[in-house]
């Protein structure tokens, strides 16, 4: 739905902040957002509370009991999602000089995937 493609020097957080604030009147519709434990904290949910007052932000972390690996539900679905991202070969090692490019082809993939989803479904 939404990407911005920054430097490796911006924090996880930030970086997440600055998502935020960019979805300000373009999903009105949204209500929870699911995020792990980087972002945690009262800088993240300040800046989530400034620019959506509606969106509940819910942070998906693993039980303390658990060991080894274990899947996380709610997670799974973006790591799930980078995955088939990824299958486009150019996304896979940062080729791009320019963020506008490499944000380009990130939303070029997700058409790909989504176009691609649309045409399994049986009419």
């Amino acid at each position: 739905m939404h990407a911005i493609v920054h430097p490796a020097d911006i924090q996880d957080r930030d970086g997440g902040a600055l998502v935020v604030a960019t979805l300000f009147g373009l999903y009105p519709f949204l209500l929870k957002l699911y995020a792990d434990g980087g972002y945690q904290g009262p800088v993240f949910q300040s800046a989530v509370k400034a620019a959506m007052q509606t969106l509940n932000v819910e942070i998906v972390k693993r039980s303390d009991q658990a060991k080894g690996f274990v899947v996380l539900p709610k997670r799974w679905v973006v790591e799930r999602t980078f995955a088939w991202l990824n299958r486009c070969r150019r996304l896979a090692k940062d080729w791009e000089c320019l963020n506008r490019k490499a944000r380009a082809y990130v939303l070029l993939a997700s058409i790909r995937v989504m176009v691609r989803r649309l045409g399994r479904a049986k009419v």
